[in-house]
């Protein structure tokens, strides 16, 4: 499949927003240590801007270890990773393709071998891989054909992560000063949060921690819905008002078995919760991407890792709905 028939492919789905669906890149950036095989690499489809034929890259003094340098690509500078020395792949036919990738409102790209096909999955489909591969660079392992012994795997890049070691835009400790004061929420109540990223889940627990704030932290928005269904059940059979225990549902967007979208919704129409707010954060980034978030129903929507955004963001949907609670 050539790239430019996946860039056509792409524009035309973008819009995509179905019950807990997404669409997937498939890519390969050669073999893979200790093995003559070259697998299969997965990125959502929402995260890429284009793909091109790999440019003329100009190298940069004293450039992070992995950056190959800068491309100039209509008028913007964007620094190229080599996406197989990251991960210790070694391809057999050259840094062919340049995936060009939004991420937290920043752009960068990607050099991969080679595009294969973009896939539309149900996030059901999507295994968390961190029970094994806990720090390391997959986040999940993609079951392309369901649930047959005989499907095809792809490995989903924690993507995030790679950038935050490669090209930190930021400290990864989140310091008080910050994020502002405490912020006071209903005695016995929690934040409900979930990623599916290491890196985001670090960053976000410090921030949660610095503001004071209770919290319980889920690796996939199916265990956060759990949680939440467990608690709604809990505060029926007590009789007493579901906000007395959740103040708050920050989630991600791209989660294994059940995403950011679908966890809003669930929350949104269901009588016993709907009421409690949700934050979306997410590096899911650009006007399409935001305007899906809003759709959904979130409270609001905040750009990893902005640490005072986000902190802003909790401050002010947790003062409206205790204003309109009162």
């Amino acid at each position: 499949m050539s790239a430019s028939s996946i860039q056509k492919d792409i524009d035309e789905r973008t819009n995509l927003t179905g019950s807990n669906k997404f669409e997937m890149l498939l890519f390969r950036l050669g073999e893979a240590p200790g093995s003559e095989r070259s697998e299969l690499f997965g990125i959502n489809v929402f995260k890429i801007r284009e793909i091109v034929a790999m440019p003329e890259v100009t190298a940069m003094a004293g450039a992070p270890q992995h950056v190959l340098g800068v491309v100039n690509l209509r008028g913007q500078v964007i620094p190229v990773i080599d996406l197989p020395a990251v991960v210790g792949c070694v391809p057999k036919t050259g840094l062919n393709i340049m995936l060009v990738t939004e991420y937290a409102r920043t752009t960068q790209a990607f050099a991969a071998e080679s595009v294969e096909d973009i896939v539309r999955l149900d996030w059901s489909q999507i295994l968390s891989a961190e029970d094994s591969m806990a720090r390391g660079y997959v986040t999940s392992i993609a079951r392309l054909d369901g649930d047959q012994n005989t499907t095809r795997l792809a490995q989903i890049l924690d993507v995030e992560s790679i950038l935050q070691r490669i090209l930190p835009s930021q400290e990864v400790e989140v310091k008080a000063n910050a994020v502002g004061p405490v912020v006071k929420i209903r005695p016995g109540s929690v934040v409900i949060a979930a990623d599916d990223s290491f890196v985001a889940r670090s960053m976000i627990e410090q921030e949660l921690k610095a503001l004071g704030l209770p919290y319980e932290m889920y690796k996939t928005g199916q265990e956060a819905w759990n949680r939440l269904q467990a608690i709604a059940a809990e505060c029926q059979k007590a009789g007493m008002p579901f906000h007395d225990r959740v103040a708050v549902v920050l989630t991600d967007l791209e989660m294994p078995e059940m995403d950011g979208f679908t966890l809003t919704r669930n929350v949104k129409k269901d009588v016993t919760m709907r009421g409690v707010p949700v934050v979306i954060h997410s590096s899911l980034t650009g006007d399409t991407n935001e305007n899906h978030v809003r759709s959904a129903g979130a409270d609001a929507y905040v750009a990893k890792f902005a640490a005072k955004e986000l902190a802003d963001s909790l401050r002010q949907v947790l003062a409206r709905y205790e204003a309109v609670a009162a």
